[in-house]
């Protein structure tokens, strides 16, 4: 039984040997084989295809984040308003002051003008010509701070002299044509002295 079993299995083996043709088959694998290798390789291929467009593709990512974020020095649109608004009112204010400074050169250089005319007319006039100044009063007011007080008669003429002298003592020195005005003026210094 077994070995009956076992000669119908060499016969069957037998007959498919027959319908198989190892060189049909060597070359169907050797065809399989050269076709998964041009597959495999065209699958490489396109890999390396793919590989390299994704590198692309993520250069092209990495500059278009870059590009869409807002670097550190720039600011936000909302602080790039405030700095516009910002420098607005510094230049209104630098508008205010320059004009400012305009008006006050432009009164200065009409002071200037002015003070250049009148320059010229103080240069170009003699006050001492103008004025006849007269000493008298000025003469009166330092006799009367040494203590000589001149008298007048009615006629507007010097009558006498009233003298304190530092002892403040008054003494009374009375003018007239009979003493000579030298030995008057010593009398008057030597009592206003004493």
């Amino acid at each position: 039984m077994v070995l009956d079993s076992l000669q119908e299995v060499i016969e069957n083996i037998r007959s498919i040997t027959d319908l198989v043709d190892p060189e049909d088959d060597c070359r169907t694998i050797t065809a399989i084989h050269d076709r998964i290798d041009k597959e495999s390789a065209a699958r490489r291929k396109e890999l390396e295809r793919a590989h390299a467009n994704l590198k692309a593709l993520a250069r092209v990512l990495d500059a278009a984040r870059t590009s869409s974020t807002r670097p550190p020095s720039v600011p936000s649109a909302d602080r790039h308003a405030e700095n516009l608004n910002h420098l607005d009112g510094s230049r209104m204010s630098l508008a205010k002051a320059l004009n400012d400074a305009e008006s006050a050169v432009a009164s200065k250089q009409a002071e200037l003008t002015r003070l250049k005319e009148e320059l010229r007319q103080l240069e170009e006039s003699d006050p001492a010509a103008e004025h006849e100044l007269d000493g008298t009063p000025l003469r009166l007011q330092i006799y009367r701070g040494l203590g000589i007080q001149p008298i007048l008669d009615d006629g507007g003429n010097l009558d006498r002299v009233l003298v304190e002298s530092t002892s403040h003592d008054l003494h009374v020195v009375k003018f007239n044509n009979e003493i000579p005005d030298e030995d008057l003026v010593e009398q008057v210094w030597k009592l206003s002295l004493s």
